[in-house]
């Protein structure tokens, strides 16, 4: 028996999401928006749906206050997330026995790079390191392979293993407009 998950809701959705794709592939695709507010300062207020606010901000070393995490912490956050949600759901449609996953996402930052002294050096991570910490009673090599798939089917992780095109728009106002 699996802990911390209700395994029969997960598979039924999914499998009924599985099945309604199938039968009509235009619902696979689908759009996902944050909208992130400068709030003065180092600080940003990120709404996603309708989830509490999330405040976004620079430790002190960057003129921050330390409100909230900044935006490479939450990067990080969207990965180790991912990773864990993604293997856990594979292991309730495999039919894994898991009681717990934990997962430590670290990032080297050269900041080089992001202040502008090297060009040479990328503003962003240079690296990511992920450690995966399962307890299990099922053997090592299908844990290992859970891994592999979750790896491989990770969304935020094919995202920043793949790049991904961004195009940016820029609208100037002359005066604030509040956003509804």
């Amino acid at each position: 028996m699996t802990a911390r998950s209700n395994g029969h809701l997960v598979v039924e959705a999914l499998t009924n999401l599985v099945a309604a794709i199938r039968a009509n592939p235009r619902l696979a695709i689908g759009t996902t928006m944050a909208r992130v507010t400068w709030a003065g300062s180092t600080q940003a207020i990120a709404r996603v749906r309708q989830f509490e606010p999330i405040i976004v901000d620079e430790p002190p070393a960057f003129g921050g206050t330390d409100r909230g995490p900044n935006p490479v912490e939450l990067l990080l956050v969207a990965l180790g997330a991912c990773q864990e949600l993604t293997l856990a759901i594979l292991a309730e449609q495999l039919g894994l026995q898991i009681q717990a996953i934990d997962v430590e996402v670290q990032g080297e930052l050269d900041l080089r790079g992001f202040l502008g002294i090297d060009p040479e050096v990328r503003p962003g991570f240079q690296r990511l390191e992920i450690a995966v910490h399962i307890v299990s009673p099922e053997p090592e090599e299908r844990l290992r392979e859970l891994l592999a798939l979750a790896e491989r089917l990770c969304p935020v992780s094919d995202m920043l293993r793949h790049p991904v095109p961004i195009e940016t728009t820029l609208e100037v106002s002359r005066s604030r407009v509040v956003p509804a």
